[in-house]
């Protein structure tokens, strides 16, 4: 018996690997489109990598002053920030809130804005963000399973 063509190709193109290869899935969960390479965002992604806040902060901040319209670079920047030792919440927030302005669909920040609002105790305004999530994972995605992780350590220590 013959598979028709169209649902090998309907599966083909619905398949998680295949989601995966056009863009929807990766680090930080945003628009994974195609860059030049940049030393100064490689060096910043190493930095990120190793946990080496202090390098990222300035890395990421360099970035954004050539590049203040992308949103995986306010994403990361803010992601550096939240991860540093005494994070300045407003800036955490500010550079979330424009990377959610510039792609409202960027997964990776959406997550990191939910974690944001857990670390100041925010638990309905991180819910929300795990809402949004849920409509933007079609399948479920890293992101969403993250926060929702967060959600539940976050009610457990009874905060």
């Amino acid at each position: 018996m013959k598979t028709p063509t169209r649902l090998i190709l309907a599966f083909a193109l619905l398949s998680p690997a295949a989601l995966l290869a056009a863009g929807g899935g990766g680090g930080g969960g945003g628009s994974s489109s195609t860059r030049p390479a940049d030393p100064v965002v490689e060096r910043a992604t190493l930095a990120t990598q190793r946990e080496d806040w202090a390098n990222a902060q300035a890395l990421w901040k360099e970035v954004l002053s050539r590049s203040a319209d992308d949103a995986e670079y306010h994403n990361m920047y803010a992601y550096s920030l939240r991860k540093g030792p005494n994070p300045d919440m407003s800036l955490v927030f500010k550079h979330y809130n424009e990377a959610l302005r510039l792609d409202p669909k960027h997964r990776g920040a959406n997550e990191y804005l939910g974690e944001a609002y857990l670390m100041v105790n925010n638990l309905p305004k991180a819910k929300e963000q795990l809402g949004v999530l849920d409509k933007l994972c079609f399948f479920p995605c890293k992101e969403f399973s993250d926060l929702k992780k967060s959600i539940a350590e976050h009610e457990a220590k009874g905060k």
